[in-house]
């Protein structure tokens, strides 16, 4: 067998996508996994009991509709995406609870006295919401496909991401709303980092929605995976690449792996000065995750969240923000936020008839050993009475467990590596191109500019900048079904 054009270390999202742009180029292409399943923390197994499909890492793709990539490659046309009409929920232990549905008029109408702020901040952007994820999806550091469209969300990140962060909103429901969603990025609020992620996510929330794959995201990776190989690609499973050195010579390569495993396998391929950058990439704190499988659904106080794919549980925004700040002190918190999502909501193949399945996780220290299923059933009790009557069995990940499971989400990171206004500058090299890391060397991961989410981007921008630099092709190939 003729020795590949380009070897890609790592099948997760980003790895693959790599390695369908590049394979659709006419490059001959290996990909190696150290593992021996594909899809890196996209990943769908029955985790509990027989016949309850749980994710086990990324469950709800925001994302992967909006992405840039993930629209040329026609992922809509090729796995069925559930879409819900309620894209998230804040609940609040009165019983009540703030909708955001894809439907921005309607969240308006139900937000009072901020429903008329809460659609000036984020109609405009949602009406321009392909060009944001443009602009959201790529480097910082480079100038924007769409000046406009990136000037008005950079206001709108101003506005919430500084110390006045509160002077927009009068109501308890829109400031716990919006504060809900940009506590994915697990920093302390309120910061320019966390609102970027958090409007980023929210503008989809109105747009193209909050969808899940039917039947697990496992069917994501799989359908990268049935291209690549349509396409001529390979795949070597259980094999980890310990040394780049071990590769052959003639390859390009494109890592879909953290930071330190670049350094450590191929440090001589990168220049000493860049070394030291990149020495300085830091993971952020991480999360404990619990997959529950359920007798009947959770018990929601409030019945609206019957509707809810996804919610996120912590309260008022003040009371989110203070156990954000306990994390990144090192503490765990006695009122944690947490991420819910029940897919059985909208995907009954998840589950026996009749049951259903609930992926949570709250955020911890990184490196915590803690076992989060106390905490987790505890957030979830604490809007849902009488939650742990209806839990059948549980699988529990500490923040440990979860960056062993993967070694890209180091300590437990989800976002493979912190989500501050540098490492969002600087991913991990300043510059409009910051994947060519080394001499025929890329990084693709989440560790890479755009960053942590099922999109495929970081995969697809590395890719086209080795078909630029190793090939002189600009043009990148067509990737539809």
């Amino acid at each position: 067998m003729s020795e590949p054009d380009v070897v890609v270390v790592g099948a997760g999202v980003n790895g693959l996508a790599a390695a369908v742009t590049l394979a659709r180029s006419g490059l001959d292409v290996v990909v190696i996994e150290g593992a021996d399943e594909v899809g890196g923390a996209a990943r769908t197994a029955e985790a509990t009991l027989p016949g309850f499909r749980h994710d086990l890492g990324s469950a709800v793709h925001p994302m992967a509709v909006a992405s840039p990539f993930f629209r040329r490659f026609g992922l809509a046309e090729r796995i069925r995406m559930l879409t819900p009409e309620l894209s998230y929920a804040h609940p609040f232990e009165d019983g009540s609870s703030a909708l955001a549905w894809r439907d921005l008029a309607r969240t308006a109408a139900g937000l009072g006295a901020d429903g008329p702020t809460w659609r000036r901040l984020l109609g405009p952007l949602a009406a321009r919401a392909d060009r944001v994820a443009r602009f959201t999806g790529g480097p910082v550091l480079r100038v924007p496909p769409d000046p406009a469209a990136a000037l008005r969300f950079g206001l709108a990140v101003l506005d919430q991401g500084g110390p006045a962060w509160d002077g927009r909103w009068r109501t308890r429901d829109a400031a716990a709303l919006i504060t809900g969603v940009m506590a994915h990025t697990i920093r302390p609020m309120p910061s320019l980092s966390t609102a970027a992620a958090g409007l980023a996510l929210a503008v989809q929330a109105h747009a193209r929605g909050w969808p899940i794959p039917e039947g697990g995201t496992s069917t994501i990776p799989d359908a990268l995976v049935a291209d690549l190989l349509a396409h001529g690609g390979r795949i070597e499973t259980g094999r980890e690449v310990v040394d780049v050195r071990d590769l052959p010579a003639s390859a390009a390569i494109v890592l879909d792996t953290s930071v330190p495993t670049l350094l450590r396998t191929a440090r001589h391929r990168i220049h000493p000065a860049v070394r030291a950058w990149l020495r300085t990439f830091r993971f952020g704190d991480g999360i404990g995750k619990v997959d529950f499988a359920l007798d009947a659904p959770v018990p929601w106080r409030d019945p609206a969240l019957h509707e809810a794919v996804t919610l996120h549980l912590g309260g008022t925004r003040d009371e989110v923000a203070l156990a954000e700040r306990q994390v990144a002190r090192g503490r765990v918190p006695e009122r944690p936020y947490a991420l819910a999502a029940q897919p059985t909501v909208l995907d009954p193949t998840r589950a026996p008839a009749g049951k259903h399945v609930l992926w949570a996780y709250t955020h911890l220290p990184g490196g915590s050993t803690l076992d989060p299923t106390a905490l987790v059933t505890a957030a979830v009790e604490r809007f849902a009475p009488g939650f742990r009557d209806v839990v059948l069995a549980s699988s529990a990940r500490s923040a440990e467990d979860v960056g062993r499971w993967d070694p890209n989400l180091g300590g437990g990171d989800i976002a493979a590596g912190a989500v501050g206004l540098r490492q969002l500058i600087a991913r991990p090299l300043p510059g409009p191109d910051p994947y060519r890391v080394g001499h025929r060397l890329y990084l693709c991961s989440a560790a890479a500019a755009p960053g942590p989410g099922v999109h495929g981007q970081g995969g697809y921008l590395a890719a086209r900048s080795l078909l630029r630099h190793e090939h002189g092709v600009r043009t990148p190939p067509s990737l539809r079904p």
